[in-house]
């Protein structure tokens, strides 16, 4: 079987359409389509059911990428590499949600990667969920971190670690409110209080809510801004109450920049896995960074 169309049928399996898999591959569309033709003609079955966005794999497609995409990074992995055994250097590309691989995991893989100057240069991209899995399984991402596990067996997560949801505000609120801090049980409390989060729909606050409070927020969306570090600046200035990560907010809290509103007894968490195609991490540089950031993970607090 010709290498070639394997790796175009990867690429179109991975893509979920010949358009963006030509676009990865910098071939033509009507090239895929013939390389995928040659292919199924080749085996005697289809590999993909046309539709009108993109392709859907039939049965065999499935297993024949199951079968065939791991071996497949694996041959280009050496390609890459070279045959010279002295050559460690290669690419590791990391994507995942923008705050927590710039103040985790990025710090931790840079560690590695500087610890005897061996390690493999580093690239990372920041995206959500759906961003990043896709990125994943078309082979842009060596290892992507998500808050979402992938189905299908193309690729493999691991838990990576809970990830603490604390609700604060800065202290003109809390004394505003009547309160020293951490004793809010009432959402009532908190009723109209402005909120500053990351989109319109209010998915940490609602979150905690129903986690802690049984029940869905009122207050109104003061300050929308795609980033937890640039809601836990506007909070910290006291634009409104927030819901953060912990890790992200404990170094203002000691300071007292801002102050939990709540402290229950059981946190509302959300797990990280760290996601790689299934069969790369037979891939030295992978493996080690895989493993790296899993025991590094084991210490976050």
């Amino acid at each position: 079987m010709d290498l070639a169309l394997l790796r175009t049928f990867v690429t179109v399996h991975r893509a979920g359409s010949f358009t963006r898999a030509a676009a990865l591959l910098g071939l033509s569309q009507p090239a895929v389509t013939s390389q995928i033709r040659t292919l199924e003609r080749q085996l005697g079955r289809p590999l993909f059911l046309r539709q009108a966005r993109g392709v859907t794999p039939t049965s065999i497609g499935d297993e024949l990428a199951h079968k065939a995409a791991p071996h497949l990074d694996a041959l280009i992995e050496i390609a890459e590499a070279g045959l010279d055994e002295r050559s460690s250097l290669r690419t590791l590309h990391l994507a995942g949600p923008p705050e927590f691989t710039a103040e985790r995991a990025l710090p931790a893989l840079a560690e590695l990667t500087g610890s005897d100057g061996q390690g493999p240069a580093l690239r990372a991209s920041f995206g959500n969920a759906e961003e990043t899995l896709e990125g994943l399984a078309a082979g842009h991402h060596d290892l992507a971190i998500t808050t979402t596990r992938p189905r299908g067996a193309l690729l493999t997560a691991t838990p990576l670690c809970d990830e603490e949801h604390i609700l604060v505000a800065a202290p003109r609120w809390v004394s505003r409110i009547g309160s020293s801090g951490g004793h809010h049980r009432d959402a009532r409390l908190l009723e109209n209080l402005p909120v500053v989060e990351v989109h319109e729909s209010l998915p940490f606050v609602t979150r905690y809510w129903a986690s802690v409070f049984d029940s869905r927020p009122t207050s109104p969306g003061a300050v929308i801004v795609p980033d937890l570090r640039a809601v836990l600046a506007c909070a910290a200035t006291g634009a409104g109450l927030a819901v953060l990560p912990r890790y992200l907010c404990a170094s203002a809290l000691e300071r007292g920049e801002i102050i939990a509103l709540y402290e229950p007894a059981v946190p509302p968490l959300r797990t990280y896995f760290l996601a790689v195609r299934t069969g790369t991490l037979a891939m030295p540089p992978i493996a080690r960074a895989h493993e790296w950031l899993l025991r590094t993970a084991a210490s976050w607090g």
